[in-house]
Order: structure tokens, then C-alpha cells, then sequence
């Protein structure tokens, strides 16, 4: 069984796979404490809140790529 078959549309891998990537760069940017800098407090909230939007929207697009 080749990757094609195993899934309805052609393109979903991609998808599946760029929003896992998504994910895993967002949570690697929290993991890696930006508030922990000399940064200004106001930069590190935004920073945080970017990368929550990103695994966000990292699971979004799985969940449409996967969503029949």
C-alpha cells in the first residue's frame, strides 16, 4: 500500500504534514522560554501568544486536512 492510497486526497499528506510541523515549532518556541530573555515583557507576551496561535493553527489545518 503506497502513501497515495492510504489517504482520499493526494494532498492531504502535505497538509497533515506541514501542520504537525506547525505544532512542533510552536510548542518549541514555548518550551523554550522567550520570557526568560532581557527582552522587554510586552515582546515576550507576543511572542508567547504567536506561537500559541501557531499550534493553533498547526491543528487546525491536520484537522482539515484530515476532516472528510
Amino acid at each position: 500500500m503506497s502513501v497515495t492510497e492510504r489517504f482520499d486526497d493526494r494532498i492531504e499528506p502535505i497538509g497533515v504534514a506541514v501542520g504537525v510541523l506547525l505544532v512542533l515549532v510552536g510548542l518549541g518556541t514555548v518550551a523554550g522560554f522567550p520570557w526568560a530573555t532581557k527582552g522587554d515583557a510586552l515582546a515576550s507576551a507576543l511572542q508567547v501568544v504567536g506561537a500559541l496561535l501557531t499550534v493553533a493553527i498547526g491543528a487546525g489545518l491536520v484537522w482539515l486536512s484530515r476532516h472528510d
